[in-house]
């Protein structure tokens, strides 16, 4: 069980994050976190913003997409993109709806951005969740994580009853919940780097600037608003070894770009 866990982790390797990386890094986080307000956009130009970028993402995405998951059969990469106008929160998302994948970026995350190449960098960091294959494996990891623990819990329950000591017949299900939450949120960090890596490589693909884009990021924001309802930073924590995953990458973008350049 221990293994099938380890299993689901994630499926390319990260960036080596070099000493440039790390410092410009690091610099680009403490400036945004000493970012005090931004000019919000009025909905139709958030609206026009996201449609512009979403017609450049989506195509590369999708070929993206399939590239990376020729090898699985019936893998969707067909993701419906959307705007959700009743959520009053900032985030982005990805999901499934009737086992068809959706990508949805509430109105008010689109307002706060301030240009096109976050709106791609973030749309295209959503695809990444999807190529990742990260819902799958969050729900192998949750099964596997309740199977763990409930198993450990019976088995001492089962001790406990063989030398005549009382237990909470409850605590198998319990800890079937522990392990579920605990499993689901083993890689999650990981994940996020994972996405942010294919991301970065979607929306340069696309003609956006990942590094710009992903400044958004580094943005300090409440986890969750004060409705309690969890925000875009409660899933995506600002970091700084995700902007250097982002520096990282493109510097080897830019590097196979010279390398191509050299060869024609």
């Amino acid at each position: 069980m221990l293994l099938g866990l380890s299993a689901c982790g994630t499926t390319y390797v990260l960036p080596d994050i070099d000493d440039t990386s790390a410092t410009r890094a690091k610099s680009m986080f403490a400036e945004a976190q000493t970012e005090t307000s931004r000019k919000q956009a009025s909905r139709a130009t958030a609206e026009r913003r996201f449609q512009r970028v979403a017609s450049r993402v989506e195509p590369v995405a999708e070929k993206f997409c399939e590239a990376e998951t020729a090898s699985l059969n019936g893998f969707d990469c067909d993701v419906q993109v959307a705007i959700d106008h009743k959520a009053k929160i900032r985030n982005a998302y990805f999901t499934y709806q009737n086992n068809k994948p959706v990508i949805f970026m509430t109105m008010p995350i689109l307002q706060d951005m301030q240009n096109d190449d976050e709106v791609a960098f973030v749309l295209s960091h959503e695809y990444g969740h999807l190529i990742g294959r990260h819902i799958q494996k969050q729900q192998q990891q949750a099964m596997v994580g309740a199977l763990i623990l409930g198993t450990l819990t019976a088995y001492s329950n089962a001790q406990a009853a063989a030398a005549g000591i009382s237990y909470d017949p409850n605590d198998v299900g319990r800890s079937m919940e522990l392990g579920a939450a605990a499993g689901s949120m083993a890689y999650s960090q990981s994940y996020e780097l994972e996405s942010d890596t294919l991301g970065a490589r979607i929306a340069a693909a696309s003609g956006y600037d990942p590094v710009k884009g992903a400044q958004y990021f580094a943005r300090p924001e409440d986890a969750r608003t004060e409705a309690g309802n969890l925000s875009f930073w409660g899933t995506h924590p600002p970091n700084e070894k995700r902007l250097a995953t982002v520096l990282a990458v493109s510097a080897q973008i830019e590097a196979q770009q010279g390398l191509q350049r050299k060869q024609q």
